[in-house]
Formats: C-alpha cells, sequence, structure tokens
C-alpha cells in the first residue's frame, strides 16, 4: 500500500523532507516502523518515535490504509 507520511523535527532531517511517500509491504504500524527503521537507519538511533494515524498515537496492531494520515513525532526537547 502506497502511504504519505509526514515527518517532524529530527526525523524531517533524516527523511529528507517533510512528506515522504512509501509504498509499505505489510499493512500495520509495525509494519510500517519495520520498514522506516530498514530504509532509514538513522531513525534507530532516535531514543523514541512515536507514529500517529489520523492525529493519534497509534499501536504496532493497528492496520493501516492507504488513507490514513501518517505522521513520525521524535522525541522533543526544551527548557
Amino acid at each position: 500500500m502506497n502511504l504519505k507520511i509526514k515527518a517532524f523535527g529530527i526525523s524531517r532531517d533524516i527523511l529528507g523532507g517533510r512528506e515522504v511517500h512509501l509504498m509499505l509491504n505489510g499493512n500495520s504500524v509495525g509494519d510500517l516502523r519495520h520498514q522506516l527503521f530498514t530504509t532509514y537507519p538513522d531513525l534507530k538511533k532516535l531514543n523514541s518515535l512515536f507514529i500517529a494515524i489520523n492525529l493519534e498515537y497509534a499501536a504496532d496492531e493497528l492496520v493501516l490504509t492507504e488513507k490514513d494520515e501518517v505522521a513520525l513525532i521524535p522525541p522533543v526537547s526544551g527548557g
């Protein structure tokens, strides 16, 4: 399935832009996470990486559709 993925913070730098398209070889958030880590190995260096689907944090078991809005939320720091 073809997914449009929005990237924020450091994940934007790792993916090379605000938005990327990815042909997912699976159908779950866990499949997406695995494929992202394979395609963009530097994502593994992040302390945490949340995946939001349709504006809500998603568990790896969630099944995706091509219409879902996908966003990568890296760790946030500040003072």
